[in-house]
């Protein structure tokens, strides 16, 4: 299983940039890169916080799917 993200899609959806996500959330650009790459599983106070930042629900943010759905 996988963790699929659909950072980078709200986040070009709202015009933000990552390093504004970061301030944000009170983490730095390079997770955000590999959050969106798929290098880096959020933890759970990370994930609601981003979820929160862009007003939906951690399911809505991230999800996890079979190595091939990826």
């Amino acid at each position: 299983m996988a963790l699929k993200t659909r950072i980078k899609e709200f986040r070009e959806k709202t015009g933000m940039k990552q390093s504004e996500l970061a301030e944000k959330v009170g983490s730095r650009r390079e997770t955000i890169v590999h959050l969106e790459n798929g290098k880096y599983n959020p933890s759970l106070k990370l994930a609601m916080d981003i979820a929160k930042v862009f007003g939906v629900t951690v399911e809505e943010m991230f999800e996890f799917v079979d190595e091939g759905e990826k």
